[in-house]
């Protein structure tokens, strides 16, 4: 029997603590609550273009810092010489991070090639594209290794960034990651061509 007594005294008392958290839990929206240490997760930040006072220009938005690379981007910058292309044919290895390309980025190659480089080089990067053939221009090269010996996955890049030759740059048709791409499409047949000689 006392047992009993226990367990319904204890059953009250776990019931009017759980009544008590309810209505303690319970409040009126538009009243803030009690914070414990609000500046660890609440940060007194600034509007972008709103003044802010502890920099002497007051401007909130800053300058980008010089020497900064946007996260995912890769930064390229030779220049437009014969020495950064010779420079360019020195790299043999495609970067680490652009070594291995899914099959959707590979196929985004394929298409960012068939778009742009075609017409010229052939879809099989023979160099006998449309133009080649109705006689616009004449001496596109071929990439396969008899051909172009020395290429390399950074003096494609290069070629695609800068132009060489009658070829102009690509730079503002084809985004840097995927010049990449099309680098990889541009070493499958090379590897084609290569194969079938």
């Amino acid at each position: 029997m006392e047992i009993i007594t226990k367990m319904k005294f204890y059953f009250k008392v776990f019931l009017a603590a759980a009544l008590m958290i309810n209505v303690a839990c319970k409040r009126d929206p538009s009243q803030p609550g009690r914070e414990y240490m609000p500046n660890m997760y609440r940060v007194a930040s600034y509007k972008t273009y709103e003044p802010n006072p502890n920099f002497k220009d007051s401007l909130g938005a800053r300058p980008i810092v010089k020497g900064t690379i946007p996260r995912g981007y890769f930064a390229y910058d030779a220049s437009n010489t014969p020495e950064a292309y010779e420079a360019s044919l020195q790299v043999k290895e495609f970067p680490e991070r652009f070594k291995l390309i899914s099959e959707k980025d590979f196929e985004e190659g394929k298409r960012q090639y068939t778009i742009y480089c075609v017409v010229c080089h052939g879809e099989k990067g023979d160099g006998n594209g449309v133009l080649v053939e109705k006689g616009k221009f004449a001496g596109v090269p071929s990439y396969a290794s008899d051909s172009r010996p020395g290429l390399t996955p950074m003096s494609i890049y290069h070629v695609i960034t800068h132009g060489k030759g009658v070829m102009g740059a690509h730079a503002a048709q084809v985004l840097p990651i995927d010049r990449w791409k099309v680098v990889h499409y541009v070493q499958y047949l090379r590897n084609e061509l290569d194969n079938k000689n």
